[in-house]
């Protein structure tokens, strides 16, 4: 089983208290319903001996590195979203890094983005790569687009373990990511099937 999975690494990302939490300005709406579904997508990932890559944005508290469409969340006085080391920058419970795992911090949406997963993963030999997290339309989409622009030749996003902010906006979110060749399988077709 090892073997067939060497290759492969779970892209868990932005499952961070503040786009979890209800009441948070970035909050997710539907992000909470899939926390269970992640837990058990990373346990089975582990199980199979899948890299499991926490994806996680973690910005300078006077948002000098966030877009800036996003920046008037950050001002004197105000713990903005997703701040290093506050507690909205953790990863919602029941969610741990463990070892063996590994951390990569965006200020971005694509996971690629002016960050150096794309050469630790080539250095650890995977090629296939398996999504989780949130938002669909925004950290997801462009993960996704961004691996099959690089040619990863397998790219996977489980449609149950991801989630935006309304049913309608992840549909079609996944159907523009089918329609370009990414695997859109449920948790229980994945974690059933050896060709995801």
């Amino acid at each position: 089983m090892a073997d067939r999975w060497k290759n492969t690494a779970l892209l868990v990302i932005d499952m961070q208290k503040d786009f979890i939490r209800e009441g948070s300005v970035m909050q997710v709406k539907g992000g909470k319903a899939i926390v269970p579904n992640v837990i058990r997508t990373v346990e089975l990932a582990r199980r199979r001996g899948v890299l499991v890559i926490w994806v996680v944005r973690e910005h300078d508290p006077r948002g000098r590195d966030v877009e800036l469409f996003r920046r008037h969340l950050y001002t004197p006085g105000k713990v903005g979203p997703t701040v290093k080391d506050t507690s909205g920058a953790e990863l919602e419970d029941g969610l741990i890094i463990k070892e063996g795992d590994y951390k990569i911090v965006k200020t971005r949406f694509s996971a690629f983005f002016a960050t150096h997963l794309h050469s630790f993963l080539q250095t650890s030999g995977v090629n296939k790569l398996v999504i989780a997290g949130v938002q669909t339309p925004n950290c997801i989409r462009a993960t996704a687009f961004d691996a099959v622009a690089m040619d990863y030749p397998s790219v996977t996003v489980i449609v149950d373990t991801t989630a935006a902010s309304t049913p309608e906006i992840h549909a079609a979110n996944i159907l523009d990511m089918k329609n370009v060749g990414i695997a859109t399988p449920t948790l229980q077709e994945w974690s059933e099937d050896d060709d995801f």
